[in-house]
């Protein structure tokens, strides 16, 4: 049986997932005031569109295809390079991860890299980068996410992983 979601229930989804969201919309701008405006700006697309939600159950998925859309839209229209965080600033969007989840921190030259390397790919190929490795969804889950096939998403990620090797290393 379908259980569709209410508006309040929505609002508490989103506070609940707003660090993986955000984070999702940071690794494609690097910038805390743009994720937040994607995020911002994904937020009311939900919300419009909550009725097109078909089971509650699928909302993180659901909610992460539409922030990984409004990310590749925002850098369609802003058409412009995205830059590293500065290096005299704190954590990435510290202000507003602050809280409760705790992660190992990488050294900052291979944080710096990573970004590089992440900067390189075409949005649609982030995209199979961030969902697969930083998010850690499978293939499968990502392949149902953007429609297409499973083996077309394993191929386009793995194409994508090697672009980035490449220029990491050079080569």
């Amino acid at each position: 049986m379908k259980r569709h979601m209410g508006k309040q229930e929505f609002a508490e989804k989103m506070m609940e997932n707003r660090k993986r969201f955000y984070c999702i919309a940071y690794s494609y701008v690097k910038n805390e005031q743009d994720a937040l405006d994607i995020i911002s700006e994904a937020s009311c697309k939900g919300l419009l569109n909550l009725k097109n939600l078909d089971k509650a159950e699928y909302f993180f998925a659901w909610m992460t295809k539409i922030i990984v859309n409004t990310a590749i839209d925002f850098i369609r229209k802003n058409a412009r390079f995205v830059t590293l965080p500065e290096e005299a600033g704190g954590g990435v969007g510290e202000a507003y991860l602050a809280g409760d989840v705790q992660m190992a921190e990488p050294d900052r030259e291979s944080l710096l890299d990573l970004y590089r390397a992440l900067d390189t790919l075409e949005p649609e190929e982030r995209t199979y980068i961030v969902l697969r490795y930083f998010e850690a969804y499978n293939f499968r889950e990502i392949a149902e996410m953007l429609g297409m096939p499973e083996s077309t998403v394993k191929s386009r990620a793995y194409r994508a992983l090697g672009k980035m090797k490449r220029n990491m290393t050079g080569g």
